[in-house]
């Protein structure tokens, strides 16, 4: 039985991850310059976003977590490989007649070798032999009166998330005296616009990150940024700018682990032969330090 269900896991895995081919071309030679070895092989970006084309996925990125645990209900894949894009924990549950895997992708959030990861009103944690089973965050996450899509938790503990189902806003809460808050709204420039969602808060809690729709916008969506303020509330919302965001969609910005890059992805949707639509989504990263060409001076 235990074979079996590698061998399903596996399955699954493979058809999920090693067709998203359609935003790849074809790779460049190998390059004997430094500079082309700095990440993960891939020639890092400037301050201008570049699109990041990772290898052709295979299988071997991906490793079966704690297979002496292996069940039926649950089982987990990590990945090592050098996609930036993808999560580093996939969680597979049985769902009764199938397995359901995209509402448990569990990505770092912008910290390197963290103990923990969130997905939603959920977490994982670093054991010996591998990642825990799925953690509730409980009641005051963990509500039928929420819709989390995105949980983004700092190196300090602080967690933002969005919430679809009351009008897309996002909630924080904050860590006081070793004791965890209640999530409360973020402020009023924050949530705002036709939807306010898939927030990304830096590990200092220096500045937070999201997708909106708004009037003053470029397109669909933008990718705004929010910086701290010394009175520990979060100021006015700046629009990331022309090189970040364009007439189509952009969502999903989040730091890479080591905190150097600026990921995100560009969405547009296309109409097939048939009339039917679908979503192309285009990734790109660019300098971290973008970022700071946007800080507000005092």
């Amino acid at each position: 039985m235990k074979e079996y269900i590698k061998l399903l896991a596996l399955a699954l895995v493979l058809f999920l991850y090693a067709c998203d081919t359609k935003n790849q071309s074809t790779e460049k030679g190998d390059s004997s310059t430094e500079t082309d070895n700095l990440y993960f092989g891939h020639k890092p970006p400037g301050l201008t976003p570049e699109i990041f084309i990772p290898k052709k996925s295979t299988s071997e990125g991906w490793k079966l977590g704690d297979e002496d645990a292996l069940e039926m209900e649950e089982f987990y894949f990590t990945y090592s490989g050098d996609d930036l894009f993808q999560p580093a924990v996939v969680v597979f549950r049985n769902e009764g007649s199938y397995y359901r895997s995209n509402k448990y992708s569990f990505h770092h959030n912008g910290t390197e070798n963290s103990d923990k990861l969130y997905a939603r009103q959920y977490y994982i944690e670093r054991t010996a032999t591998g990642w825990s089973k799925l953690k509730s965050l409980g009641p005051m996450f963990d509500r039928e009166d929420w819709g989390i899509m995105v949980m983004s938790v700092s190196s300090k503990g602080t967690m933002v998330f969005d919430d679809y189902k009351n009008n897309d806003v996002l909630r924080i809460s904050t860590i006081k005296d070793g004791k965890r808050k209640e999530p409360k709204l973020l402020g009023a420039d924050i949530n705002t616009g036709k939807w306010t969602a898939h927030p990304f808060i830096a590990p200092d809690d220096s500045f937070i990150i999201w997708g909106s729709e708004r009037e003053d916008g470029y397109g669909k969506s933008d990718n705004y940024i929010s910086f701290k303020q010394q009175d520990g509330s979060y100021g006015s919302a700046i629009n990331m700018g022309d090189k970040i965001n364009s007439e189509l969609v952009e969502s999903g910005a989040r730091l890479t682990p080591d905190g150097k890059y600026l990921l995100f992805s560009r969405s547009e949707e296309k109409v097939r032969e048939d009339g039917s639509t679908y979503w192309e989504a285009t990734k790109y990263w660019v300098d971290a330090k973008i970022i700071e060409q946007l800080r507000p001076q005092p």
